[in-house]
Parts: C-alpha cells; structure tokens; sequence
C-alpha cells in the first residue's frame, strides 16, 4: 500500500460513492483544495465552483443554524466534528447533508487540513418524517439552541406525565422566560437577541443533568424543564441557581430596569398528578405562574398554586 502513487488514491478517493472534501485547514477560511465527483454530484455545483471557496456558500442566506455553530466550534479547536446542516444547490432546492468532518495533522502534530465525508440525507429524513411512531430525530432538536424542540419536549412531556399518573410520582414543570427581550431585540437586533437566546440555554441546559430532567425551548425566549420525583421538590432551589447564573453572565440590557442586565422570570408547577387531571392543567399552571413572576417585577420565581391547576 504504501508504494501507491497520488493519483492512485486519487482514482480510490474520485470513485467513492460519498462525498468527499479536502480543505486547506492552515490557510484563513479553510478554502476547498479538492472535491471528489460524488461531492459536485451532489451539491449541483461543479468542482470548478467549488475550489478556493468556504463550503458556507452552500448555506446561502440560511446561517442560523445550531449545526452550523457546533461546526465551526469544532473546526476552531481542531476536532472531529458529525453534524446536519441544511444545504442549497444552485437552482435553490434544499437538501441535508449529513457531514463527518476529520482533521489531518502532519507528523510534528500541526493542523494541516480537514476531510469532510457527505451524504445526501434529504430522502432518508423523509422517510423518517412519513414514520407514525414519534418525531424524527432532526426534528427533535431546537436548531438555534441545541435543547429539545418544543414538539419533542411535549411529546416526551405527555408520555412522562402517563407514567406519573399510573405510578404517583412527584412531577414538576418550570417555564423560565427572559425578560424584556422584545424590547433587547428592538436596541440590538434579532441577531443578538438569538446569541442571548442561545447563552441563556446553554446555562439552562447545564443545570439540569439529573436522570428524568428533560429540557427544551418552548418558544422566543422561554425554556421549559421537566423534573420528576425528589427534583420535583427542589425546582424553585433550582430555578434560582439558573436565574442567578443567567445574572452573572452580564449581558447590558440598557431597558432592563436599576440591574441594567438580562434577567429571567420563573413559574414552577409540581405535583403528583390525580387520573383526573389532564396535562393542559399542568401547562396552565405553570404559565400562570410565570405571568404572577412577570406582574411582581420580574427576575423572580412563582409556584403555582392549587387552585391553578383548573
């Protein structure tokens, strides 16, 4: 093997059935340095086109993408990088590319450059999306946090609120809000209201780590966690561990009030749940909770009350 000349490995690589990408990982923006027939095939655009460039053009004007900021998180510190990432050929069509990208480093251990490995998931996901029995994987994430979407997260929500009942166990919702980000949108732009966004999930995601906490983006600016049995009991002490580490991060809301930073509002609703009780008597709860956070001042934390669960 070893005696095999360039253009042999050439003709290996050039006959692959997968997409192949060498990019230049030394040079500023990893322009292409080759692509193999199956790659052009795919994309629809001729290798020609595709030389010296960054493989974001294939992206076009759809940069917001939580695969992508893995991606390039990735490729900064020299990793390995698996992700799916939503693609355009020339004439506009989409299609997924599902990509494993490798770095290559030379004998001293210097970066040289990177290999990307393609395939086309566009019709496999299809299939998945027609399948009957729950969401597809892509669909159960929230592209521009990471966390659940909010489809998946109601989907596990109302197969873990059954178990709760059948079994009568403790079992609590809290919807965290930031505050005032409407208004952190019209001073800085939707751009950096989505970047707040995403480092307030990171900071709600990593405070829940138990076995059974579930967490997910229910919408704008609101988060939304599951937990069960003795965390259940814990929420508000949890609750104020995110809220003081989302004050700590410092994002400046110049309209946020005296703290003048990005702060979050917190409704808690837990309990064992009666068969009787439908989950809407849970979600309405919370919610309510978390209007009485809001209507106190905000950047505080409500449990729900008895009452409010009908």
């Amino acid at each position: 093997m070893n005696n095999w000349s360039a253009e042999a490995w050439r003709r290996v690589v050039e006959s692959s059935p997968e997409g192949i990408v060498i990019c230049d990982a030394a040079a500023r923006d990893c322009p292409v340095l080759f692509v193999n027939s199956a790659f052009a095939d795919m994309c629809g655009f001729p290798a020609a086109a595709l030389l010296g460039t960054n493989l974001r053009m294939l992206q076009g004007t759809d940069r917001d993408q939580e695969a992508r900021t893995r991606l390039r998180e990735a490729l900064e510190r020299g990793e390995p990088a698996r992700v799916l990432v939503r693609n355009y050929r020339p004439d506009g069509t989409l299609f997924w590319n599902e990509m494993v990208v490798q770095p290559v480093r030379s004998p001293a251990g210097q970066l040289t450059h990177f290999i990307g490995y393609h395939r086309d998931a566009s019709e496999r996901l299809k299939a998945a999306e027609r399948m009957p029995a729950g969401l597809p994987t892509w669909l159960r994430e929230d592209r521009l946090t990471g966390l659940h979407s909010r489809a998946y997260f109601e989907e596990l929500l109302q197969r873990d609120w059954v178990l709760a009942q059948r079994d009568s166990h403790e079992i609590g919702l809290t919807l965290f809000d930031i505050d005032d980000l409407g208004a952190y949108n019209d001073k800085f732009d939707r751009s950096a209201g989505d970047a707040c966004i995403r480092r307030v999930a990171r900071v709600v995601g990593a405070a829940y780590k138990r076995r059974g906490d579930l967490v997910g983006r229910w919408e704008g600016g609101t988060f939304a966690v599951l937990t069960q049995g003795e965390a259940a009991d814990k929420a508000t002490q949890y609750a104020e561990v995110v809220s003081r580490r989302v004050r700590d991060l410092l994002m400046h809301h110049p309209t946020a009030g005296a703290g003048r930073y990005v702060t979050m509002s917190a409704g808690i609703a837990s309990l064992v749940p009666p068969r009787a009780l439908p989950l809407e008597g849970l979600l309405k709860a919370c919610r309510t909770a978390l209007k009485r956070a809001k209507k106190n001042g905000k950047d505080g934390i409500v449990n729900a009350e008895a009452g409010d669960f009908h």
